[in-house]
């Protein structure tokens, strides 16, 4: 009997009408996971998923958790998609930030809800968070929770961060941040979360990674083949609403204070749906989902566009 993934993913129906997945598609899951979203899409027929992830547990536990002669897994950042795929696919699906798998081992050290050593690394190589918050200057722990948090007390935070070094365990961090903010029993989110996710984003360049995931993307994806991306804050939403927004030729007009800018290339993605969140009926199961958002969009036979000219 295989083993169930910890949660069931957001917006799972709405992402696999969004790709329309038919016998003949080659479709990549950009975050596998805890394979969620692959195993929805092969059971809506298509045709082969080639499953990305860079955490390395996630693709050791893949085989058990989407059991199929039709999955392919590679170990590897979905902003080098088209490097270990090579050829062109008909849907590429994108989760981004933190999985509920990674959130719900505290060894990982990503969530403050169980103690655990302060990690965070995805890939499980390179800087964690304690020698980060350990050896970094205060301005600039405070630039990182600012910029990635958007935490207005940044300042604060950093200054607490420091006086308190040496930091080992998530409990410890949460504790540093909730006596700087503030905290009290009923309060709807922890003042700990906004520190929690710039420090992930920072250490794992979350959203460096999604930048080249999209544009990884337009190269891979065939003339009408199917993006689709679930964000979960404002920072990754913004990115990729403008992406869309961009190559599919519908830049900001010109005024009288900024002139009109030159055409750029041909569009290169038709079909922008409108954004999608979670229904009552999944907040009710999932409340994770709250600030989940879905933008789809169809790619058109354009050439991807060169970064340097659109630029």
């Amino acid at each position: 009997m295989s083993a169930r993934p910890p949660h069931i993913p957001v917006l799972l129906d709405e992402v696999v009408a969004a790709l329309t997945p038919t016998p003949d598609d080659v479709i990549v899951d950009g975050t596998f996971g805890a394979g969620g979203y692959t195993r929805a899409i092969l059971a809506a027929g298509a045709g082969r998923v080639i499953g990305l992830d860079r955490d390395p547990d996630a693709i050791a536990a893949g085989p058990a958790r989407v059991p199929s002669d039709r999955l392919t897994l590679i170990e590897t950042e979905f902003s080098r998609m088209d490097e270990a795929v090579g050829d062109k696919v008909d849907g590429v699906v994108l989760d981004i930030g933190i999985s509920s798998m990674q959130i719900d081992q505290p060894e990982r050290g990503f969530s403050f809800q169980a103690d655990g050593p302060l990690d965070m690394r995805m890939s499980q190589a390179g800087q964690t968070a304690a020698e980060f918050l350990n050896h970094a200057d205060e301005a600039e722990i405070a630039r990182v929770i600012k910029t990635y948090g958007e935490e207005p007390r940044a300042r604060r935070v950093a200054a607490a961060i420091v006086k308190a070094r040496p930091l080992s365990r998530t409990g410890e961090l949460a504790d540093v941040v909730r006596g700087a903010l503030g905290h009290h029993a009923g309060m709807k989110v922890d003042p700990a979360t906004r520190t929690f996710q710039a420090i992930r984003i920072y250490l794992n360049a979350e959203l460096e990674e999604l930048e080249a995931g999209l544009r990884a993307a337009e190269r891979m994806l065939k003339p009408g083949g199917r993006l689709a991306v679930v964000t979960f804050h404002s920072l990754e939403d913004r990115i990729v609403k403008r992406f869309l927004r961009d190559r599919s030729g519908n830049r900001p007009q010109g005024s009288r204070h900024r002139p009109v800018a030159a055409p750029g290339p041909e569009p290169t993605f038709t079909n922008i749906a409108k954004p999608v969140g979670p229904s009552d009926d999944e907040l009710a199961r999932n409340p994770r989902a709250r600030s989940a958002r879905l933008r789809s969009a169809v790619r058109t036979d354009a050439p991807a566009w060169d970064e340097r000219e659109a630029a």
